[in-house]
């Protein structure tokens, strides 16, 4: 199973993307503001409409402050420069905002008794996070870990997708997205970590690695 959002379809956002983060710069406005706006929208739609089971709402609110994710990122690249505190303020409000998203949606269900699927949503939080997690320790310790099935992109995607079937009347489409997206995550997890473990025997440790336990220096990505 490949990853949903290939290269080129990465390039094909980038080309409506980039006249927008144009636009911005031009005005003055920083990618720093575009991410925390991002994150307050999203924020916004989790809690304000997702939390109370208003899934079609919730999720198009979402999924609107979600793109502009991908804005910030190109105003860095339009500019022709990003900054260290950019790379860790849009990494940290991605952790915010999909705690809000999954966070939201356990609460509705914890609403209606389904304990089960609260149970998924957990899952794919967590998971998701871990998986977010190793790429970037095994990045601080100079290891690629671009590997696995599902990334940030693709678990927005998914549990998008079960929000708007679920609250367009299939009550199965999010509880089965959710359990699709923690399964498929803890196998991602296990990928990179399987990936890290043959990367570190084929060779001699890096010069110069962080011992274990030491703090990451690694910077963020756009993928996770």
């Amino acid at each position: 199973m490949a990853k949903i959002f290939s290269g080129a379809a990465r390039t094909g956002v980038a080309h409506l993307v980039d006249p927008l983060a144009r636009g911005l710069l031009r005005l003055g406005v920083s990618p720093d503001a575009v991410t925390l706006l991002g994150t307050l929208g999203v924020l916004a739609g989790a809690v304000g409409f997702g939390a109370r089971g208003e899934l079609v709402a919730g999720t198009l609110v979402v999924a609107a402050f979600a793109a502009v994710d991908m804005v910030d990122g190109a105003m860095a690249r339009a500019r022709g420069y990003s900054t260290r505190f950019g790379a860790l303020l849009d990494s940290t409000m991605d952790r915010v905002a999909d705690g809000a998203i999954f966070g939201a949606i356990g609460y509705w269900y914890a609403t209606t008794g389904d304990r089960a699927t609260v149970v998924a949503a957990l899952i794919s939080l967590v998971a998701g996070q871990v998986v977010s997690y190793v790429k970037a320790r095994a990045g601080s310790l100079g290891i690629d870990c671009d590997v696995g099935w599902v990334e940030r992109p693709e678990r927005l995607l998914l549990v998008g997708l079960g929000a708007l079937g679920t609250g367009l009347g299939a009550g199965w489409a999010l509880p089965v997205a959710l359990w699709a997206l923690a399964i498929l995550s803890l196998v991602t997890v296990a990928q990179r970590v399987v990936h890290v473990r043959r990367v570190d025997r084929r060779g001699a440790p890096e010069r110069g690695a962080p011992e274990r336990g030491a703090p990451e220096q690694g910077r963020s990505e756009e993928r996770r």
